[in-house]
């Protein structure tokens, strides 16, 4: 189920930790730098509109809980404790964010979560610490620093997702911190390498539309 993959992700408790984020030498840059947005809904046209798997745009009603716009208080509610998450996510400087999903139920599933904090700092510890709580949570094999992914950022591959946990097949699942936004791509595929190129080739396209903050 699409939200599944979401609930999952973000119900995460997250503890603030120090992080980084570094370039890599021929990482796409983006032709036009928009500006930095001031609210959420300036987020949307910095997301991709396709993916390269082809797989079709679901609306964003169609995702349970609807996909689009976040703020911290949507945020906050995917946990068991919203309340310490909020007080959690003003730890990291968390100012709102974007989701997005592409697929076909209860098979492969594209998304990608842009969410944007107060600093460079807060966007690469937010990522980090997600990357963290998901490896533990999915009994994934982590990668820092991946080789094929741009630098500062991890990867979760899941070979075979437990039963309730929200993925329905092989996935991988990228974050990233880039300038004051926290990047994840999650593919779902029919194997880990299918799910892992949609993520290699779609997780540059995404950073190249943000701006540098």
């Amino acid at each position: 189920m699409p939200g599944g993959v979401r609930a999952a992700v973000l119900a995460a408790a997250v503890v603030l930790t120090s992080g980084c984020d570094h370039p890599v030498a021929g990482e796409a840059v983006a032709a036009r730098i928009p500006a930095l947005p001031s609210r959420a809904a300036e987020l949307e046209e910095l997301l991709v509109e396709e993916v390269p798997s082809g797989l079709p745009r679901l609306p964003d009603a169609q995702v349970l809980p609807p996909a689009g716009e976040k703020s911290a208080e949507d945020v906050a509610g995917y946990a068991e404790d919203p309340q310490r998450e909020r007080e959690v996510l003003d730890e990291y400087g968390y100012r709102f964010g974007w989701e997005r999903f592409w697929g076909v139920d209860g098979g492969a599933l594209t998304s990608v979560f842009l969410h944007q904090m107060r600093s460079r700092a807060g966007a690469a510890a937010y990522a980090r610490d997600l990357a963290a709580n998901d490896a533990d949570f999915y009994a994934g094999v982590l990668a820092d620093d991946p080789p094929d992914l741009p630098g500062g950022c991890w990867l979760l591959t899941v070979e075979a997702p437990r039963p309730g946990s929200g993925l329905d097949g092989p996935a991988a699942i990228s974050w990233c911190g880039s300038g004051p936004f926290s990047v994840s791509v999650t593919a779902v595929a029919d194997s880990v390498e299918a799910a892992r190129a949609e993520v290699r080739e779609l997780l540059p396209q995404q950073l190249a539309r943000l701006p540098a903050g």
